[in-house]
């Protein structure tokens, strides 16, 4: 454990924007997974739905620097495609 007063803040600074990572992580893998799930059930119009909070949540996650930019437009890429092959 650290014995410096800045240090010890560091610690649950980190603490803090760890749990909070985790949660918006949480919640854009249950989006794209609600997405997946309606292609899976061939039910396109929740899928189209399902992909735009996905895309939306997706954003916000990169916006806050949880996922860098690339990779949240490589899945919104690879989520469109497999909801427009549907049609």
């Amino acid at each position: 454990m650290a014995n410096i007063k800045s240090a010890k803040k560091r610690i649950l600074v980190n603490k803090t924007k760890a749990d909070r990572n985790k949660a918006i992580k949480s919640s854009v893998k249950t989006a794209v997974k609600k997405v997946y799930a309606a292609i899976e059930a061939k039910d396109q119009e929740a899928a189209k739905t399902a992909l735009t909070a996905a895309t939306s949540a997706l954003g916000k996650a990169t916006q806050k620097g949880v996922y860098h930019k690339n990779t949240s437009a490589r899945k919104i890429s690879r989520m469109t495609l497999a909801v427009n092959k549907m049609a």
